[in-house]
């Protein structure tokens, strides 16, 4: 994985002094890196049963569709509020100031579906327990957490302690 690592870019005092952002798209921007990150954690899963994969706007969505893809399963969008057209479930967390939500549509999930939810970042896990909150309300079942890069000091992993949770690169 230190490959991948490589080209992950770290944009510091972004969006606040203080942070270290780690921008993915020159990972995105290349064929083969791209390529490998997404084999990567569909061989994580390869042998578990997924209906659908989860993800949130807007790298969610990108890593999502295609793993949604590699893995032969359906795809679930979860958007900022009023950005979906049909009935929606929704879930509200909490952010460092206030707090955010996310929407499914209300019939993108059935009982006993196995969902794989997918995201590009762990970080306090506010985000991910609002998917698995939806996944939940939607009576699917949460069958993994997969992320392309963990920050582990901010220990968003202990807040998902009850899921199998898998992250290709860590920080």
């Amino acid at each position: 994985m230190q490959e991948l690592k490589s080209i992950i870019r770290d944009i510091p005092d972004f969006p606040k002094k203080g942070i270290i952002f780690r921008d993915i798209t020159p990972l995105l921007q290349r064929p083969e890196t791209f390529s490998m990150a997404i084999d990567k954690i569909a061989d994580n899963y390869k042998n578990t049963e997924i209906d659908l994969v989860l993800g949130a706007e807007a790298r969610g969505f990108i890593l999502g569709g295609a793993l949604a893809y590699k893995l032969g399963a359906g795809f679930v969008p979860a958007r900022k509020p009023g950005k979906l057209p049909y009935a929606v479930t929704k879930s509200i967390y909490n952010l460092e100031y206030g707090n955010d939500a996310l929407e499914i549509h209300e019939d993108a999930i059935h009982k006993n579906h196995r969902v794989l939810i997918v995201d590009d970042v762990l970080a306090t896990g506010g985000t991910a327990g609002a998917k698995v909150e939806l996944t939940q309300k939607s009576g699917g079942i949460v069958v993994g957490i997969a992320f392309l890069i963990e920050l582990v000091f901010l220990g968003g992993r202990e807040k998902l302690a009850d899921f199998d949770i898998f992250s290709l690169i860590k920080y």
